[in-house]
């Protein structure tokens, strides 16, 4: 086990299954190897027919953890964003500048992760995360799942961030606007760079995507107040000519 991962236990919330899937190894089966089949074949032909071939199961031993691959998708999700913030607390422990404490923050956003946790492939499952997680809040049911507390982890993650955001520049306007910008930037970026690389300059490997959203985000902290009311001064003043 990976040092970093050895003491953490995500917290999810209980909405989201039927049976909480890290209490047993069946439900561990399912997690890393319903990872495995969306990485290969994506999240519209996943099903849980599939999944139970590959485990050698049934359909109805799933169905005791999950009412739906909506709720597997919402807490592989909820997983991942535990994991990022418990990592990143690991990261950070030591750290006095939340310029440095935000750099890693980000670093870790735009990098997979090559660990393997329990059996659990995390660099494969952030490649999850970055094509599938907002298909779990892209639905209309959203409000509903929120008012129930069902996107708590990534919430969360984005208030963590926010806050540093907040510890740079106190008073800054915009920290959560911020924050989720960069964490949706990354994904696409990264899903661009590799499906359809002429809407992005970012190659598949290195640290320009990482290097990129940190100097976008400190460019944006450090901005003037009163430059933030440039674009709507310039509409008054087109609008008046």
């Amino acid at each position: 086990m990976h040092l970093e991962l050895s003491t953490f236990s995500g917290s999810i919330k209980g909405g989201i299954f039927l049976k909480d899937p890290a209490t047993s190894t069946l439900g561990w089966s399912i997690l890393t190897n319903s990872i495995e089949i969306i990485d290969e074949v994506g999240f519209e032909q996943f099903t849980f027919r599939k999944l139970a071939t590959k485990m050698q199961s049934t359909e109805a031993s799933i169905y005791r953890y999950f009412e739906n691959k909506h709720k597997l998708l919402l807490y592989l999700s909820s997983w991942y964003w535990s994991w990022a913030e418990y990592n990143l607390a690991l990261r950070n422990a030591n750290l006095s500048s939340p310029q440095q404490k935000l750099l890693h923050a980000i670093e870790q956003l735009a990098s997979p992760t090559k660990v393997n946790y329990n059996g659990m492939d995390i660099g494969r499952l952030y490649q999850v995360i970055v094509r599938e997680s907002s298909k779990a809040y892209l639905i209309k049911e959203v409000d509903q799942l929120n008012r129930n507390g069902l996107f708590y982890n990534y919430k969360k993650f984005v208030s963590i961030l926010s806050q540093l955001i907040l510890e740079i520049k106190s008073g800054y306007a915009y920290p959560h606007m911020l924050v989720t910008t960069i964490i949706e930037g990354i994904h696409h970026q990264r899903f661009f760079s590799e499906h359809l690389p002429s809407l992005t300059d970012m190659p598949l490997e290195g640290e320009s995507l990482a290097d990129f959203y940190y100097s976008l985000a400190m460019a944006a902290i450090n901005q003037k107040t009163d430059d933030l009311h440039t674009s709507s001064t310039i509409l008054q003043t087109l609008t008046a000519e």
